[in-house]
């Protein structure tokens, strides 16, 4: 591919309608796929919420006493329930990368395929990310997921 000036005077590489079609419908199937995974992501974390409100339920049933087995588990589940900002932070990930996808996908469009005539050039303001990062968290040793 060559390289070429555009009608604005930027570098800029001429790139075939089918290439770029393809790019884009790939873009798209990646776009679908981030959107399952953060359903099934979100599906998961309830789920986990759920089981652990069912055993924090079973361990304040008074008959338990306060015996050391019980103490080691109320500690061992509130460990657990802080893991679940995992799915927060991923979800965040997943909506960001999706929204730098539908960017990129649009933009494509409209620089290979141009405007039609009579028609305004599209805007991609809202479209992509406010931030370069949406979470900056890297581990997950503290923090906590507050519950209701």
């Amino acid at each position: 591919m060559q390289s070429t000036l555009t009608k604005t005077g930027v570098p800029g590489v001429q790139v075939p309608v089918m290439v770029a079609a393809d790019l884009q419908d790939s873009l798209m199937v990646v776009m679908h796929d981030l959107h399952r995974l953060e359903g099934l992501l979100s599906h998961a974390a309830d789920k986990l919420l759920e089981n652990f409100s069912q055993a924090n339920d079973a361990l304040n049933d008074p008959a338990l006493g306060e015996s050391e087995e019980v103490t080691q588990a109320r500690t061992a589940l509130r460990r657990a329930v802080t893991e679940l900002q995992f799915q927060d932070m991923a979800s965040q990930l997943i909506g960001h990368t999706t929204k730098v996808l539908q960017a990129c996908a649009f933009r494509l469009a409209a620089e290979t395929m141009g405007d039609e005539e009579g028609e305004e050039a599209a805007s991609f303001a809202g479209l992509e990310p406010e931030r370069p990062n949406p979470v900056t968290q890297s581990e997950m040793d503290a923090g906590s997921v507050e519950l209701f």
